[in-house]
This record gives C-alpha cells, structure tokens and sequence, in this order.
C-alpha cells in the first residue's frame, strides 16, 4: 500500500490540505510562543526588570515545552497522532488568552503561564511534522518537512507587526490575538484523518487503507490492503527502547540542543537588546525583528530544497557553522555600524538565514532518524532535550552579561561579544553533529529507514549479547 504513495510525483489535493493546516498550525503556534519576546521589550521599563527576572521570564516556556516535548510525544505513538494534535493545540491556546489578565508587575503569573505555553508548543512540533510526513512519498518528505516549518520565521514577523503598531499600554492585546487563530487551526485539523502507517502498526489495518485512500483521492478498494506481515509485528511504544538507537539519540538530541541555545537565546533577547544597544523604542525593536523573520523565512526555503539538493548530514552542517561563525562576530560588532546602519542588526539578520533557516533541518530530520513505532517519541525527546536550549540560551546571556543588571540603556554591555561567543559555540557543535555523525535519510522510504536502524540496533544487541 505504502509503495503505491512513494509511486506518487504529484501532491493531491487533500495532501495538499494537510500540508497547509501543518504549515498554518506551525506558523500560528510560534507566533504565540515568541509573542513574549516583544511584550518584554514594553515591560522592561515600567516593571523594572532585572536580567535575571527577565531570563526567568523567558526560561519559564522553554521548561514546558521540555516536559511537553516527551509527554506529548510519547502520547502520539501511544494513543495515535491525530487526538494528540488537538490535545497540544489546546493546551498552548488557552495558556495564551489567559495572560491577558496578567496583573501590573506580575512577572511571577507571567512565568507560571508561559511555563504551559511551553507544554503545548513543545507537544505540537513534535505530532505534527511526522504526521505531515507519514502521508507524503518518500522524495517529497524532505522537502515537505522543510516546507512545513518555513512559515515559523513568518509567525515570529506577524509578532514583530503587530508589536510595531501597538501602544506601549496595549501589550495584553497580544495575548488576546494569540488565542483567535489558534481555534481556526483547530477547527481546520478535526477533519484530517489519523496516519495511516501509525493505525498499520495498532493492526488497524482496513482504517489505514481508508485514511491513506482520502489522501490520495481514491476509492479505498484501489489499494490493497495490508497484512501483518506487511506491517511487520506491532510494537508497544516503550520510552527506554530509544537506548537502543544511540547514533540516532546523540544527533537528534545534540543537534536540537545546539541550534535551539543559539536560536532561541538571540529571538528572545533580541527586541531588548535593540531597545538597550541601539537606544531605539520598542515600537521600532520590533520593526527591527522583522528582517529577522524575512531572513529566517528566506533560510528555511533554501534548507528545505538544501536537504534533498545536498543531503541532511551536509545541510545540517551549513546550519550549524553558518550560523555559528555570523553570530560570533555580530557579537564583537554590536556597537559598529556599518553606512550608517547597525552591523549588530545586520549581521543577525544575515545569520538567521542559518541559524532560524536552518530549522527546515533540524524538525523534520529529528523524526526521519527514528524507526516507526518511536517516532513521536524519539522526536519528543528530541525536541524535549534540545529545550535546554531554551533555557540555557535566554540563562546564559543574562548570566554572562549580568543578571542582577537592570535593564536600562545606560547599563554597560561590554560582556556582549562574549555572550555572543557562548551562544555561537552552541550552533558550532550542532554543525559538527550533524556533519560528523548524521544518519543520511535524503531519498529512503520510510520503510527502508527502519530497516536500517533496526538492524543496526540487532547487530549492536548481539555484540552486547557475546562480551557478555
């Protein structure tokens, strides 16, 4: 059944539908997330904030979408994709509207709230890249995965609009926007059928071949229907079996935890920082993040036609090092100008095509490593683990500048280049991760990917089997 998709050239017209809700879900989702980026550019000064209170803000959602990454993840390949999807979408959308009603100086109930922020956001980028996946043919699956996260960098721009325009008083209105569009997405996804390979592997045999049917737009009784040895036997997800896969664990858990540290700890910082470095309103820091979200946008176009061009291990690589060598020397610049122009924006805007572009590789590539019957999971752990990122990006600039500071434009930022420095490293080793270590999945079916790595995994147990 599954050989007749990968026979597929062309995208049908619900394939299609499911890549957009996807793409949809994807952009509104991290628009809700990096809301909180430009709301703490208004807030720094009226709250007076420290750096440290201020990083704590920002670290609160990256602890949730750690937890929510792995529960989230493990309850897609234990009760199927479909229910977890909404399950997530939910949970990030009713966090968002009730942070309207954070109170004057409540960086406390802002932190408890972004904190499940975190949990659904985590959740849904870990069901809803594979579910996207598992209903498109092989030679498309890079380049649909890629597709699917390109519009992330246009959620963040949509928050960078909307900050723009809005009055200093007017923040909680943000909040209040997050929360509409993530109920047309919901309404959208209801009717999106469950995976067909997920519902194969619970022997739910005749629901995979209709599910699979709708997708490509023909009678169910066209494509055969498939057995239990097609399907090979069913597997009950067990969260320790990702141990057995350990190449996969180390390039899927250290490439996310490198490229989000670097990522996330510039996004979340970066409004502030204009509003510190370049003695600029809140109003035009986040003007300013808008060729950010251009460049970004741009980036992750090129990566996903990089990872069938060149293959995932190279693109990962390109990611990682670009991103890596541009932030570092923003860093040093972020007091030059350069015609008249801030280098300091300039070359950030300049790295993000690496850095945020280069997350076409990152999702997409964290499921494709993993056999079938762990792919959410080893996904959620994954993303779950990389989410130290989001702590030790937004923690480490604060630290490394200092987090008793108050920020204030008169504060002396000469530990910017070094903090730059911390967050460019971290992009250096996910580069070298995924260069030196990747699993190359660029033209495999799904199937042949899992026999590869099972059979990795099998002849790894056996030489644990004989030095014992």
């Amino acid at each position: 059944m599954f050989e007749i998709l990968d026979r597929r050239t062309t995208l049908t017209g619900n394939q299609l539908k499911i890549l957009a809700a996807a793409i949809i879900g994807d952009a509104l989702e991290f628009f809700d997330y990096f809301l909180i980026g430009f709301v703490l550019a208004f807030l720094i000064g009226p709250w007076k904030l420290t750096f440290g209170q201020s990083a704590i803000v920002l670290m609160s959602s990256g602890i949730g979408a750690i937890l929510g990454a792995y529960l989230w993840g493990w309850l897609a390949d234990r009760i199927g994709r479909r229910i977890v999807f909404i399950g997530t979408v939910l949970n990030f959308s009713i966090a968002t509207g009730l942070l309207y009603f954070t109170p004057d100086n409540g960086w406390i109930y802002l932190t408890i709230l972004r904190f499940f922020v975190g949990t659904g956001v985590g959740g849904l980028y870990c069901v809803d890249l594979p579910l996207v996946q598992e209903f498109m043919p092989s030679h498309k699956r890079g380049w649909v995965g890629g597709l699917v996260t390109c519009v992330i960098p246009l959620g963040v721009g949509l928050g960078a609009v909307l900050g723009a325009v809005m009055g200093t008083d007017q923040w909680r209105l943000l909040f209040a926007i997050g929360v509409l569009p993530s109920v047309l997405v919901l309404l959208v996804r209801l009717w999106v059928p469950e995976s067909p390979r997920w519902l194969c592997r619970q022997g739910r045999y005749e629901e995979a071949r209709k599910s699979l049917a709708w997708a490509l737009q023909v009678p169910p009784s066209e494509l055969p229907l498939p057995s239990a040895a097609d399907a090979g036997p069913i597997v009950k997800t067990n969260w320790f079996d990702l141990f057995k896969y350990p190449r996969s664990l180390i390039v899927s858990w250290f490439g996310n935890a490198g490229a989000q540290t670097g990522v996330y700890g510039i996004t979340l910082w970066a409004p502030a920082l204009f509003v510190l470095l370049l003695k600029v309103s809140p109003q035009q820091a986040a003007k300013m993040m808008i060729l950010l979200s251009v460049t970004g946008f741009i980036g992750r176009i090129s990566f996903s036609y990089f990872s069938e061009l060149m293959g995932r291990r190279v693109a990962g690589g390109l990611l990682g090092f670009g991103a890596g060598a541009l932030t570092i020397i923003a860093g040093y610049h972020y007091d030059a100008t350069l015609f008249g122009i801030s280098a300091f924006w300039l070359l950030l805007a300049v790295a993000f095509f690496f850095a945020d572009g280069g997350f076409a590789i990152v999702g997409p590539y964290a499921a494709e490593i993993w056999p079938s019957h762990l792919r959410t999971t080893g996904m959620g752990s994954a993303y779950g683990f990389g989410g130290i990122g989001k702590i030790l990006g937004p923690v480490g600039l604060a630290l490394i500048v200092g987090s008793n500071n108050y920020l204030k434009p008169d504060v002396p930022m000469t530990q910017i280049p070094t903090a730059f420095v911390y967050l460019g490293c971290w992009f250096l080793m996910a580069g070298a991760v995924y260069y030196f270590l990747g699993i190359e999945t660029r033209g495999k079916s799904i199937e042949q990917i899992d026999q590869e790595l099972n059979a990795a995994a099998d002849v790894a147990a056996a030489a644990k089997i004989r030095q014992a």
